[in-house]
């Protein structure tokens, strides 16, 4: 907790919250890359304090934590859970028992729509942000913050699409909040150097009479002010916010120009007219058909947001769209259930595991998480292999499994460095078990094989393919293909999904599988699905890229307009 005299001292200027800022950032960075030499040893800590703190709780004498001396102990002690099966303890959690999954009460509880679509109750305790959360987050922006004064220069030089503490909050059945992490103020638990970069900006607290806005409205709002602003950098963390501006732009750009002409904000009065400005916008998009974030903010120079899954194959075209000159930074990779990966430098796609913030564990992608499954530890981990991620951590969370994929991409010191390859999670129409993870990497070595490439993707079982059943690809490809060209890639899919899978190359062995079906459809398609999740109340953090989607209602958007 900071002193007193320290808070007046970071409240007192935007150049001392900067310089605070900095500093925390660096500090946390230091010590994830001093950790980085041992991650046995990091993690044997980070297991022992986490037992420590918690023995006393209801969970932690359930399960013998005061007797536990070792990893294995652990293991034998504790099943592997999903988060549902957490759904007893912290039922009595929110129904106000204390000293439950652990021996301080939480402060919040975070959600996020899961896999299953099952809404997550995570448990956060001010131990966890302090000790966990914030020093991953705080030391995943120390090297974009470095290589980019500019995202600390001023309180308005960022865009944070992600943070949105002062949105509407949701509550738990006892109450309490239900908040996503991107809702959290860290101001409130005396965490001032910890205020999101953007979140002083003057368009993070709309007006009072915009506050029970729906989340498209209030996206609009907010880019309406910033639109007048000196914006260097826009944090995304979930790409889909990032592909989605450009898209907004193209759609408001004439609303901007004339509020920002006549001064006002939602229609009504509000600040002094900017006749210049205006045209300056009217001018772009006279010249490029639209306005790209570049011609709003002539010195955006980067976008922070997961360059993993689905958005490794999108995201240099969507830099593109920003302008000239803006790249794209990795964000701090995790998940409500807890930090997973810390960017230390600037590798493109993958972090080193942020072992001072939770204890992991993994299994083999290719094997199912049952409470016994047999589990390998950080520094087990081998590269190129894909692992499920279970995590534990000082506030409230043992053994949880995040049905999270991950691939191992070499080391940063002796730890692994993970990106994040998809969901848990399989389709099957003939036994044969393809995962969205094999999915996603057949489909990208099958554009690497074509010269094809992919701005997006869903994919489903074909339920139109008559007795012989097959997978299904909807795919927005970059500029025009000929039907030519989709036909090899659809061989070239084929021939990856088979040696990326070896239940997928069976079926199609004996003849029980047919071929792969793609759908050629616009990049357009999947902006739109986006908007109208927006527009339906979804908060646009939220609303994340998946590619195992069945029943997507973009689906039937889709239907005729492509052939297999």
């Amino acid at each position: 907790m900071q002193t007193s005299q320290a808070r007046q001292a970071v409240a007192a200027s935007p150049a001392r919250r900067a310089d605070a800022f900095r500093r925390r950032a660096r500090d946390e960075r230091s010590r994830l890359r001093e950790a980085l030499a041992d991650p046995e040893a990091v993690q044997s800590a980070v297991l022992a304090a986490a037992l420590g703190a918690n023995r006393d709780s209801a969970f932690g004498r359930a399960h013998g934590f005061a007797k536990l001396r070792s990893v294995d102990d652990f293991r034998a002690a504790v099943p592997i859970r999903a988060h549902e099966e957490f759904a007893p303890w912290l039922d009595r959690v929110i129904n106000g028992e204390t000293g439950v999954l652990s021996t301080e009460d939480p402060i919040v509880y975070f959600s996020s729509s899961g896999t299953t679509g099952v809404e997550k109750r995570i448990p956060v305790t001010v131990s966890y942000l302090k000790q966990s959360f914030l020093p991953f987050y705080l030391g995943g922006l120390a090297t974009a913050i470095e290589h980019h004064p500019g995202l600390t220069a001023a309180d308005d030089s960022v865009l944070n699409l992600w943070q949105d503490p002062h949105s509407r909050m949701g509550r738990t059945e006892g109450g309490q909040p239900h908040i996503g992490a991107s809702q959290v103020d860290y101001e409130r638990i005396g965490e001032e150097t910890a205020a999101g970069l953007g979140n002083r900006a003057p368009w993070s607290r709309l007006p009072d009479r915009f506050a029970d806005g729906d989340p498209w409205e209030r996206a609009y709002l907010r880019l309406r002010l910033a639109a007048e602003h000196d914006v260097r950098a826009v944090i995304a963390v979930n790409p889909a916010i990032a592909a989605a501006l450009p898209y907004q732009l193209g759609l408001w750009w004439q609303r901007l120009a004339r509020e920002i002409h006549d001064g006002t904000l939602g229609d009504v009065a509000f600040g002094e007219p900017a006749p210049a400005r205006a045209r300056l916008i009217e001018q772009a998009a006279h010249r490029f058909g639209t306005v790209r974030p570049c011609d709003l903010w002539p010195r955006l120079e980067v976008v922070i947001a997961w360059t993993g899954y689905v958005a490794r194959l999108y995201l240099p075209w969507v830099a593109q769209e920003y302008g000239p000159g803006v790249r794209v930074l990795p964000a701090p990779l995790g998940s409500c259930e807890g930090p997973l990966a810390a960017p230390v430098d600037r590798h493109r796609t993958a972090a080193p595991l942020m072992t001072p913030s939770c204890f992991y564990e993994f299994v083999p992608a290719g094997e199912d998480i049952r409470g016994d499954a047999a589990t390998v530890l950080a520094h087990e981990l081998e590269d190129g292999r894909d692992y499920h991620v279970v995590l534990s951590h000082i506030g409230g969370l043992y053994r949880c499994a995040t049905r999270d994929i991950v691939r191992v991409a070499g080391l940063a010191g002796r730890t692994p460095r993970v990106e994040y390859a998809g969901r848990d999670g399989a389709l099957s129409a003939a036994e044969e078990r393809l995962r969205e993870h094999e999915a996603l990497r057949a489909l990208s070595g099958a554009a690497a094989g074509t010269g094809l490439e992919v701005r997006n993707v869903i994919w489903r079982l074909d339920p139109a393919n008559g007795r012989v059943p097959a997978h299904q690809a909807a795919v927005a490809f970059h500029g025009e293909v000929t039907g030519t060209e989709i036909q090899a890639f659809t061989r070239e899919l084929d021939a990856r999904l088979a040696e990326e899978s070896a239940g997928y190359r069976r079926a199609r062995e004996k003849g029980r599988l047919a071929a792969p079906g793609v759908v050629p459809v616009r990049n357009e398609d999947f902006l739109q699905d986006w908007r109208r999740r927006v527009e339906g109340g979804e908060r646009p953090p939220r609303v994340k890229d998946r590619v195992f989607q069945p029943g997507s209602p973009l689906w039937a958007s889709l239907s005729g307009r492509g052939t297999r």
